[in-house]
């Protein structure tokens, strides 16, 4: 009767049709598709530049304890430039991102939706718009389960009309999680792969059954095409949980990313070709051709892992509105297109997605892989990655190489369904950077 109840409960609640997104490969986006995806995904063509993480600093994960004053900031572009009424909601997930068995009541505590309260129109800028944002949990609004959510945004009070969907983190430490990283053991891989072992140590917490009971995820740089999911424990020790020796632990170490600077539109920089305004009045940069870098030795300099920062150093006040939006040429010479596969611009700049927006195209006369996007001014990371029909993900090995040396992030998320229960906690969360360990 209490799952009877609870698909009541759901269809009333959610009348959005809803789609298991746990597939991250090279699918195709298709805006104007009113249907659910539980990943990072946007709806509607006219909104950009979506940022979503801990308010504290604009470059962290949506990953917030529970019962704290953590907050998530979420704010977009609408490229319409008119004022429109935004709600924001949330659904509680399994570890594996399909929703849960869990009633909206019992996750959260209040009021289920938001309004977007705080907005205001773009400045002296040629592309007009309208920038949005929130921040979350609010004292109308409190989580009240750890766990995966689903945040989406939709309009008019209508949770048909989705807008934006993101991926979203609430933990609740009740385990402690050491984490070791270091080159896997013998063959090729120790010069460019990451690995990394782990220790998980209940804190007072039962958990009956780890290999049953137990999910570990691990993610590099926010990117989930390429998450390793479900690591069982190698071995049990006292208490202790040790993840060892497991090559689904194992990451390519990658490169450095690559970084172009358009916070100007004056001035040409170190990566920026060109720089000109069409007869639309519309801006456009042309980035140097990005070669291939797998054959090169590797070269160390800071980067943001893929993020990027919004500016426009020719004014002063808020960027949020006086950055103007950019068509950007990206070109990557290639002598012969790839016969199984396709080539992808990956960063945040594209919300880490592999589709339609991000994908490259031959060109046969320049003998290189093209994109334009359309970015709002900013200092840009990015990496060229590629998408085969045999592979999972994309893998970024051939056109920039991969090296053990190589700065990155990691966040290793530790999930239980507790025996008895019909829903998964988070209940560890850890990360760490491959140079700040």
């Amino acid at each position: 009767m209490r799952h009877l109840l609870f698909y009541v409960f759901l269809l009333l609640s959610f009348p959005v049709t809803f789609l298991a997104q746990d597939k991250t490969t090279s699918d195709e986006d298709y805006v104007g598709d009113n249907t659910l995806k539980y990943d990072d995904y946007t709806y509607k063509p006219g909104i950009k530049t979506v940022m979503f993480h801990e308010s504290s600093w604009d470059y962290a994960a949506p990953i917030i304890s529970l019962n704290t004053n953590m907050q998530l900031s979420l704010s977009f572009d609408d490229l319409d430039a008119d004022h429109k009424d935004y709600s924001v909601t949330f659904i509680h997930c399994n570890a594996d991102w399909t929703p849960s068995s869990l009633m909206q009541t019992e996750y959260i505590s209040g009021f289920s939706d938001l309004n977007f309260l705080i907005f205001s129109s773009s400045q002296n800028t040629f592309q007009r718009y309208t920038h949005y944002s929130i921040s979350f949990p609010q004292q109308s609004l409190q989580f009240t389960k750890s766990g995966n959510y689903l945040m989406y945004v939709y309009l008019n009070g209508n949770r048909d009309d989705l807008v934006l969907s993101r991926r979203m983190m609430v933990f609740d430490d009740k385990v402690n999680c050491g984490v070791t990283l270091r080159q896997p053991i013998g063959g090729a891989d120790r010069f460019g792969k990451q690995q990394l072992d782990l220790v998980i140590s209940p804190q007072g917490y039962d958990i009956t059954n780890p290999f049953r009971d137990l999910n570990v995820v691990i993610t590099q740089n926010n990117r989930w095409d390429n998450a390793v999911t479900d690591i069982k424990p190698t071995f049990v020790n006292g208490t202790q949980l040790v993840y060892s020796l497991d090559e689904k632990s194992t990451f390519n170490g990658g490169n450095e990313f690559r970084f172009f600077d358009m916070r100007s539109l004056k001035f040409l920089t170190e990566k920026v070709k060109d720089v000109y305004r069409d007869a639309n009045f519309q801006n456009h940069v042309v980035i140097y051709p990005d070669p291939p870098r797998a054959s090169k030795a590797y070269l160390f300099y800071n980067d943001f892992n893929g993020n990027f920062l919004i500016r426009n150093t020719e004014t002063i006040g808020d960027m949020d509105v006086q950055a103007d939006y950019v068509y950007v040429d990206f070109f990557l010479p290639y002598p012969v297109a790839e016969a199984t596969g396709n080539f992808y611009i990956l960063g945040k700049l594209t919300d880490w997605r592999l589709n339609k927006f991000s994908k490259m195209t031959y060109n046969d006369v320049r003998l290189g892989y093209e994109a334009k996007l359309f970015l709002k001014q900013g200092y840009y990371n990015y990496i060229y990655v590629l998408s085969s029909d045999t592979k999972k993900g994309g893998d970024e090995t051939i056109a920039e190489g991969s090296y053990w040396d190589t700065e990155n992030d990691y966040n290793i998320l530790v999930y239980h369904r507790k025996f008895g229960t019909y829903y998964d906690q988070l209940i560890g969360y850890k990360k760490i950077n491959t140079l700040r360990k």
